[in-house]
Protein backbone atom coordinates (compact mmCIF):
# COMPACT_ATOMS: atom_id res chain seq x y z
CA UNK A 1 0.00 0.00 0.00
CA UNK A 2 2.89 2.48 0.84
CA UNK A 3 4.75 1.72 -2.53
CA UNK A 4 1.30 2.78 -4.79
CA UNK A 5 0.90 5.90 -2.22
CA UNK A 6 4.35 6.78 -2.97
CA UNK A 7 4.21 5.69 -7.16
CA UNK A 8 1.04 8.09 -7.14
CA UNK A 9 2.89 10.92 -5.37
CA UNK A 10 5.99 10.33 -7.95
CA UNK A 11 3.17 10.25 -10.80
CA UNK A 12 1.57 13.83 -9.43
CA UNK A 13 4.77 15.66 -8.97
CA UNK A 14 5.96 14.70 -12.41
CA UNK A 15 2.95 15.92 -13.58
CA UNK A 16 3.50 18.93 -11.68
CA UNK A 17 7.23 19.42 -13.17
CA UNK A 18 5.45 18.97 -16.70
CA UNK A 19 2.92 21.63 -16.64
CA UNK A 20 4.52 23.91 -14.91
CA UNK A 21 6.79 24.60 -18.05
CA UNK A 22 3.74 23.59 -20.15
CA UNK A 23 4.34 20.51 -21.61
CA UNK A 24 2.22 19.08 -23.95
CA UNK A 25 0.06 16.22 -24.80
CA UNK A 26 0.67 13.97 -21.84
CA UNK A 27 -0.23 10.32 -21.47
CA UNK A 28 0.37 7.89 -18.76
CA UNK A 29 0.87 4.19 -19.27
CA UNK A 30 0.11 1.93 -16.80
CA UNK A 31 2.27 -0.90 -17.42
CA UNK A 32 1.47 -3.18 -13.84
CA UNK A 33 -0.29 -5.96 -15.94
CA UNK A 34 2.24 -6.52 -18.72
CA UNK A 35 4.15 -9.22 -18.58
CA UNK A 36 8.29 -8.75 -18.86
CA UNK A 37 7.38 -4.38 -18.35
CA UNK A 38 10.27 -2.91 -17.61
CA UNK A 39 8.76 -0.30 -14.93
CA UNK A 40 5.17 0.25 -13.66
CA UNK A 41 4.63 3.44 -15.67
CA UNK A 42 5.36 5.36 -18.61
CA UNK A 43 4.73 8.99 -18.71
CA UNK A 44 5.39 10.37 -22.09
CA UNK A 45 5.15 14.11 -22.85
CA UNK A 46 6.29 16.65 -25.15
CA UNK A 47 7.88 20.22 -26.12
CA UNK A 48 8.34 21.74 -29.02
CA UNK A 49 11.89 22.45 -28.78
CA UNK A 50 15.33 21.52 -27.74
CA UNK A 51 14.96 24.10 -25.34
CA UNK A 52 11.35 23.40 -23.54
CA UNK A 53 12.34 19.50 -23.44
CA UNK A 54 15.35 20.42 -21.12
CA UNK A 55 13.08 22.56 -19.27
CA UNK A 56 10.49 19.75 -18.87
CA UNK A 57 13.54 17.52 -17.69
CA UNK A 58 14.68 20.64 -15.10
CA UNK A 59 11.12 21.17 -13.98
CA UNK A 60 10.55 17.23 -12.98
CA UNK A 61 14.34 17.07 -11.24
CA UNK A 62 13.10 19.93 -9.01
CA UNK A 63 9.29 19.23 -8.51
CA UNK A 64 10.11 15.74 -7.42
CA UNK A 65 13.54 16.62 -5.57
CA UNK A 66 11.99 19.32 -3.39
CA UNK A 67 8.57 17.29 -2.57
CA UNK A 68 9.79 13.76 -2.37
CA UNK A 69 13.66 14.50 -2.02
CA UNK A 70 14.31 11.74 -4.73
CA UNK A 71 16.32 12.34 -7.68
CA UNK A 72 16.03 10.13 -10.87
CA UNK A 73 18.19 6.33 -10.69
CA UNK A 74 19.30 7.34 -14.87
CA UNK A 75 18.68 10.03 -17.02
CA UNK A 76 19.68 10.06 -20.62
CA UNK A 77 19.68 12.10 -24.08
CA UNK A 78 20.05 16.03 -21.95
CA UNK A 79 22.59 16.29 -24.91
CA UNK A 80 20.42 16.36 -27.67
CA UNK A 81 17.69 16.95 -25.81
CA UNK A 82 15.07 15.73 -28.82
CA UNK A 83 14.02 12.47 -26.09
CA UNK A 84 14.75 12.75 -22.66
CA UNK A 85 14.34 9.45 -20.78
CA UNK A 86 14.25 9.72 -16.49
CA UNK A 87 14.09 6.55 -14.86
CA UNK A 88 12.69 6.83 -11.53
CA UNK A 89 12.55 3.19 -11.15
CA UNK A 90 8.92 2.55 -10.95
CA UNK A 91 8.24 5.26 -13.14
CA UNK A 92 10.05 6.06 -16.57
CA UNK A 93 9.35 9.61 -17.56
CA UNK A 94 9.68 10.17 -22.09
CA UNK A 95 10.25 13.86 -22.74
CA UNK A 96 10.18 14.03 -26.63
CA UNK A 97 9.84 16.36 -29.31
CA UNK A 98 6.48 16.13 -31.54
CA UNK A 99 8.40 14.53 -34.48
CA UNK A 100 10.78 12.30 -32.25
CA UNK A 101 7.40 10.76 -30.43
CA UNK A 102 5.55 10.24 -33.88
CA UNK A 103 8.40 8.14 -35.33
CA UNK A 104 8.48 5.84 -31.96
CA UNK A 105 5.04 5.92 -31.33
CA UNK A 106 5.74 4.61 -27.93
CA UNK A 107 1.89 4.20 -27.12
CA UNK A 108 0.72 1.84 -29.95
CA UNK A 109 4.31 0.55 -28.95
CA UNK A 110 3.14 -0.60 -25.44
CA UNK A 111 -0.35 -1.03 -27.13
CA UNK A 112 -1.38 -3.36 -24.29
CA UNK A 113 -0.63 -1.17 -21.54
CA UNK A 114 -3.73 1.35 -19.99
CA UNK A 115 -3.68 4.57 -21.19
CA UNK A 116 -4.60 7.32 -19.84
CA UNK A 117 -4.43 11.07 -21.67
CA UNK A 118 -4.13 14.08 -19.89
CA UNK A 119 -5.78 17.21 -21.39
CA UNK A 120 -5.37 20.65 -20.76
CA UNK A 121 -9.02 22.97 -21.02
Amino acid sequence: MIKTQNTDQLISKIIEGIEEVKGQNISILDLRKIDNAVTQYFIITEGTSNTQVNAISDSIKKSVSKELHQKPWHVEGEDKAEWILMDYVDVVVHIMQKPVREYYNLEELWGDAKTMQLSKD
